[in-house]
């Protein structure tokens, strides 16, 4: 594990420990974070904890011809009155994320230095959010970032609702052309939708 200066750089992510942690520190401007995705390497940390980066593996993500959308979740994206969009309120998104409760989580890792680094990125085209509307009120969504080389890395979602947020997210996917979308670290939630374990050296040469 490395112990990170103000220079932008990451150790080799195969130097991870067995949970995946890789290195400590740094900062999270939009320079080091790019970096940091473009190498398959994301944050991840408490409110109390200094900043931690992470590269598990294996890499928990979904490929979108894989992905599975059950008969009764058919019925709803059919019946349902949610409306989809894309990027029409990114910083609603990432708030009500911040704000949702996790089991096992007291706080949260979206803290307000991530709130601000995430707004710059999406300022900037590489942050994507999904909303999902019922009767003009934003009840669920996700966001997560998009480097432009057919990998959607998957940060966070909520929801207020039931099914809103797995609304979202089918629909996000079944209306683009990504290959991969990272999932970072398995949830049973994604894994019912189809997400699957591969190997970090596989993923990497996605990015």
């Amino acid at each position: 594990m490395q112990f990170l200066g103000p220079e932008i750089v990451f150790p080799d992510p195969s130097l991870a420990d067995a949970e995946g942690l890789l290195a400590i520190g740094g900062d999270l401007s939009v320079e080091r974070l790019l970096l940091a995705y473009r190498m398959g390497i994301f944050p991840w940390f408490n409110e109390d904890e200094p900043i931690l980066w992470w590269s598990p593996d294996p890499r928990f993500v979904l490929f979108p011809n894989k992905l599975k959308v059950s008969k009764s979740m058919k019925q709803v994206l059919r019946n349902s009155d949610f409306e989809v969009t894309v990027n029409r309120e990114f910083k609603q998104v990432i708030t009500e994320c911040s704000r949702a409760k996790r089991n096992g989580q007291s706080g949260t890792w979206i803290t307000n230095d991530m709130l601000e680094a995430y707004y710059q990125m999406h300022n900037m085209g590489y942050a994507k959010s999904v909303e999902v509307w019922l009767k003009s009120e934003l009840v669920g969504g996700l966001y997560g970032i998009d480097l432009g080389n057919g990998v959607f890395c998957g940060e966070s979602m909520f929801s207020k609702v039931s099914n809103a947020s797995k609304v979202g997210f089918i629909t996000f996917i079944q209306n683009t052309d990504y290959k991969l979308i990272d999932c970072q670290v398995y949830t049973s939630h994604l894994a019912s939708l189809g997400a699957e374990d591969i190997q970090r050296k596989r993923f990497l040469k996605y990015l």
